[in-house]
């Protein structure tokens, strides 16, 4: 495996013109069009008929994540404007317990106008909540905030519905408005807690998900809480330099389980429906490898993986069927019907791809993270898929169109 710390992301960088970012959605989801990329050849269709091009024994994995409402506007005595992005929560706590708790809940934020915030505690308040913030510390450019509420009975979750505002890119540079609390949402989106939507998904519908069902190509669901960090620019002149962000995953046992039994059946091919969801099922690899080496590690704590776990691990290769009985084997002497972990490897040119054998994707930002990752699994073709995708006006990122990646072998 090469080494990606050496790469120079000026080496992913093509000319986007501002005309080619899609600011709204298409009026139907699965009218997007969508690039495919086969073996080597390049073709064009539909989400519509994405079952089309998909390979015999083809089974999706789906990031059922939802975008929680998570900017906040508070004002201070003086009648400025105070806003509180929240991110995640703090280290070591989960999402998901997080956005249940009622009546408190310490969550880690970014804070514009924070030179506003005069008072100990700012309030904002409707008709269904009364929400108050306090600092309760600060963390570099980052800081825990302090949440109160009343009715005390809310969950966060519903708090933020009530009072924040969905947090669309910042690069379509526009306010949120009414259709993007619809769209900027997947249709199966389920498990509260990421602050952008894993945009992959947005093209799916229901006779999508007909059609695929009609060509017996299976459809699963993992969850990764996309953060904020999904949009952190590379700012470093080498990888080595560039700190990953972490993501928070989770997924079922039953999951896992029904991954193992494809791995063990070579004529079917994992197709992540997204970058999120590919970060997932590799993550789940490296977790499992991780176990494998270690078979009596303890199982109270969060797994977490350091972006170049994957570029690092020690010994003996670990084929996908022992790094997932690993896993499961670690989950029962846990008793865990969940995994739960953070995970912040990169995927980068030199990775080989473990679990997922394709890859479906909108058209990302040039001389990103995610440039990176469909690199790794398009190779120097990705060169040409977006060179097709220029060439012929596909809309690029978020509320774009995007691709079916299939690299072949």
């Amino acid at each position: 495996m090469n080494d990606p710390k050496n790469i120079s992301i000026k080496d992913y960088h093509y000319d986007l013109p501002v005309e080619r970012i899609a600011k709204y959605p298409l009026a139907e989801r699965d009218a997007s069009r969508l690039l495919v990329y086969n073996a080597g050849q390049i073709t064009e269709s539909t989400y519509a008929h994405i079952a089309d091009y998909l390979p015999e024994g083809a089974h999706l994995f789906f990031n059922n994540t939802k975008v929680v409402q998570a900017r906040l506007f508070f004002f201070n005595s003086n009648g400025g404007r105070i806003e509180v992005f929240c991110l995640e929560p703090p280290a070591g706590q989960e999402v998901a317990t997080g956005m249940a708790a009622t009546s408190k809940v310490r969550w880690k934020c970014l804070v514009g106008g924070v030179s506003k915030w005069k008072e100990p505690t700012i309030e904002v308040s409707n008709t269904d909540v009364t929400l108050r913030a306090t600092i309760a510390e600060r963390l570099g450019d980052s800081f825990l905030i302090d949440f109160e509420w009343e009715p005390a009975h809310l969950s966060f979750a519903e708090v933020l519905h009530l009072s924040g505002v969905i947090p669309i890119p910042p690069y379509l540079k526009r306010n949120t408005e009414a259709i993007d609390l619809q769209r900027y949402q997947t249709v199966y989106a389920r498990e509260e807690g990421s602050v952008a939507a894993p945009t992959a998904g947005l093209h799916f519908t229901e006779r999508v998900f007909a059609q695929l069902a009609a060509r017996a190509i299976g459809t699963s669901y993992v969850t990764l809480h996309v953060g904020a960090g999904t949009f952190m620019p590379v700012k470093a002149d080498v990888m080595a330099d560039h700190e990953m962000h972490y993501e928070f995953i989770d997924v079922q046992r039953a999951v896992i389980e029904e991954l193992l039994t494809l791995a063990k059946n070579e004529q079917q091919v994992v197709v992540a429906v997204g970058t999120t969801s590919l970060r997932t099922l590799e993550s789940l690899y490296w977790i499992g490898a991780g176990f494998f080496r270690d078979p009596r590690a303890d199982t109270s704590g969060l797994p977490e993986l350091y972006q170049w776990t994957p570029y690092e691990a020690e010994g003996t290769f670990v084929t996908v069927v022992d790094a997932l009985t690993a896993l499961l084997d670690w989950m029962t002497r846990g008793n865990h019907t969940q995994l739960i972990a953070r995970t912040g490897i990169i995927i980068a040119p030199g990775y080989e791809l473990k679990i997922a054998k394709g890859l479906v994707t909108n058209f990302h930002q040039p001389e990103s993270t995610l440039m990176l990752l469909v690199t790794a699994v398009a190779g120097n073709d990705w060169k040409r898929i977006y060179q097709y995708a220029l060439e012929n006006d596909f809309r690029f990122l978020s509320y774009g169109d995007g691709s079916l990646i299939i690299p072949g072998q």
